[in-house]
């Protein structure tokens, strides 16, 4: 009976967006043509001209969003899920096109964000308060960045200071005793250009997981975050630039032993100083170095890992009329403290990129090779292609291959096996694009195919008597994404629509906490001097495991938020999450929370 009734909410769920869709689909909204990234090939590149798939969120569609965390803004993106272990301040999981967490790779400000232990960044310490700007590129770029990004890229940057002194100052206050204070300031004068931030938040939370055994208390969170980013413009054509950032996460969490006040202290840092020089009107150069530090701890159970991660790039673009040229050097160095693991491996890279556009033509090259101090060589190479059908019609296809390495606790944890070997993939996708004026559509079919996918399988192999890790699995990741937006009178329409078959080839089952069907509806505009809009988030049914055994109901969410000036440079914002109250699972036994009302003001002179 439960199985029939999660297949009929699952089929309910694709009814209602195949209703809404049309409305979308026709005439769908863009975002601006000539907008700039630099997530696709790490070149800057305008966003029309890209035959990969990438959104690009801004301050103001992350301000909009009224989210508690980064995992709740992405969740909102076309190809994304999240799974969460209660609250904002607990473990969380990004799955980019239904692929695990670890294989989406996570930059900051050019700074890579990764643990050596779970593999894959820790999502809950990165302050949403600090982000200016969020790319995401869908789809393996192992040809672009080397190891971790089988799944896709997830390029968050802070903000760069530009004219006058622009200082703003934020407090807020929500359901579960939620807490929120934050400043900043930016501009520049001259070559010099400025931008510091600093967070506090904080939560009383709620009872995370309201299961017998487990501690009844609330689970809440304390948050404290700092960021600067400064540049000099030495002379016309040589820029450095210095970013910081430092977050700290103080969480609350329940596991097997009862009125006990448990605690993940998570702490990130991530340091980078680049040089860029233009040597002549087609030759210029970057030079980057980079440090992020990851490191967590429990109490009071005594559990304590600590990742280092050191950067070292040499990039290199050569622009010849229609053509591109890159060339890339780059070092990685990794090291895990995580008693009795206290070791590091490098992998040292060659990437080299060639793009061309001229009429109705795109083309995008890549290949890379690295060789890894414990695994060797490893090669990979994409190949995509755009062709504009009309002028506001384009079709593009891809191949690409991509790569991770096992993490150093994959293999040298008690769980570990030392011959492990990396995971790879090969992705093939077509994608079709519409954007005309305040209107854009789009459609992406995709399948990404891992080998020695990496478990945690059976005992044997390793010193644990529970179980070790292996590559026992393979994996699919098969799916389509519609994505649509577009301007009707004065409302703003947007949606998006994944239709996937994230699975383990290996057993036929659906891989864990992935839905086969996930959907977005959005609408907003403007009333008098309000800003008003609502949101519906919908999923299907989950399975907590890879058994299959569990199943996770499909859900379906209401968000309201609107903002107002109040004063002379002063902004009132309200938000409402889940606002039928609705009871639904992210992981199994863990709770999530119920209606939650948000409300702040903002002062930012202009």
């Amino acid at each position: 009976m439960k199985t029939c009734v999660s297949h009929a909410r699952s089929a309910a769920l694709s009814l209602m967006v195949a209703a809404a869709w049309p409305a979308f689909s026709q005439t769908a909204s863009s975002p601006q043509l000539r907008e700039t990234v630099v997530t696709a090939t790490r070149t800057a590149q305008p966003l029309s001209d890209l035959v990969a798939d990438v959104t690009v969120l801004d301050r103001a569609a992350i301000e909009r969003s009224g989210a508690a965390g980064l995992a709740d803004v992405l969740a909102r993106v076309p190809g994304i899920e999240m799974a969460r272990n209660g609250g904002p301040g607990s473990t969380t999981s990004v799955f980019l096109r239904g692929a695990e967490s670890r294989f989406t790779a996570v930059y900051i400000d050019g700074v890579r964000i990764d643990s050596q232990a779970t593999g894959g960044a820790a999502w809950e310490t990165i302050p949403l308060s600090q982000i200016d700007r969020i790319e995401v590129l869908r789809g393996p770029a192992g040809a672009v960045y080397g190891s971790d990004a089988l799944g896709g890229v997830i390029q968050l940057f802070t903000r760069r200071g530009e004219g006058p002194p622009a200082p703003a100052v934020g407090i807020g206050f929500g359901s579960h005793g939620t807490q929120k204070a934050d400043a900043s300031i930016s501009g520049s004068s001259g070559t010099f250009d400025y931008s510091l931030g600093l967070s506090d938040e904080s939560s009383k939370g709620f009872n995370s997981r309201p299961t017998a055994g487990q501690n009844p208390d609330r689970d809440g969170y304390e948050s404290r975050s700092a960021n600067a980013r400064i540049g000099l413009q030495v002379d016309p054509a040589h820029r450095l630039e210095i970013t910081a950032l430092a977050s700290d996460m103080n969480s609350q969490y329940d596991s097997a032993t009862r009125f006990v006040d448990e605690r993940n202290l998570h702490s990130l840092q991530a340091l980078g100083l680049n040089w860029q020089a233009q040597w002549t009107q087609a030759y210029s150069t970057k030079l980057s170095v980079t440090d992020s530090r990851d490191r967590y701890e429990t109490t009071p159970s005594p559990y304590l890992t600590i990742t280092q991660l050191n950067g070292y790039l040499f990039q290199n673009e050569l622009r010849l009329g229609s053509h591109l040229l890159t060339a890339a050097l780059e070092r990685k160095v990794d090291h895990l403290e995580n008693a009795p693991i206290n070791r590091s491996r490098s992998q040292d890279a060659l990437a080299l990129g060639y793009g061309y556009r001229s009429g109705r033509h795109t083309l995008q090259l890549n290949l890379r090779n690295d060789q890894d101090s414990e695994f060797g060589d490893h090669n990979t190479g994409s190949a995509a292609w755009g062709l504009a059908l009309t002028p506001q019609w384009r079709a593009t296809a891809s191949a690409g291959t991509a790569f991770r390495a096992p993490t150093l606790y994959q293999r040298f944890s008690v769980y570990g096996v030392s011959s492990l070997q990396p995971e790879s993939s090969r992705n093939l996708e077509l994608g079709l694009r519409y954007a005309e004026g305040a209107s854009s559509f789009g459609v992406v079919v995709y399948r990404n195919r891992v080998n020695d996918l990496i478990t945690f399988s059976t005992p044997g192999r390793c010193a644990s008597g529970l179980g070790c890790y292996s590559n026992t699995a393979r994996a699919e990741y098969a799916g389509v994404t519609f994505s649509g937006a577009h301007k009707l009178g004065e409302v703003n329409l947007h949606a998006s629509l994944d239709v996937q078959n994230p699975r383990d080839l290996s057993t036929g089952r659906q891989l864990a906490r992935r839905a086969r069907h996930h959907a977005s509806l959005g609408a907003d505009t403007h009333i008098a001097s309000w800003t008003v809009g609502a949101e519906a988030q919908l999923s299907g049914r989950r399975n907590d495991s890879a058994s299959n055994t569990v199943v996770l109901a499909g859900y379906g969410l209401i968000n309201l938020h609107a903002s107002t000036p109040v004063a002379k440079d002063w902004t009132f914002l309200a938000r409402v999450d889940n606002l039928a109250d609705k009871t639904y699972q992210l992981a199994n036994t863990y709770a999530t929370a119920g209606r939650s009302l948000y409300v702040g003001l903002k002062w930012a002179p202009k």
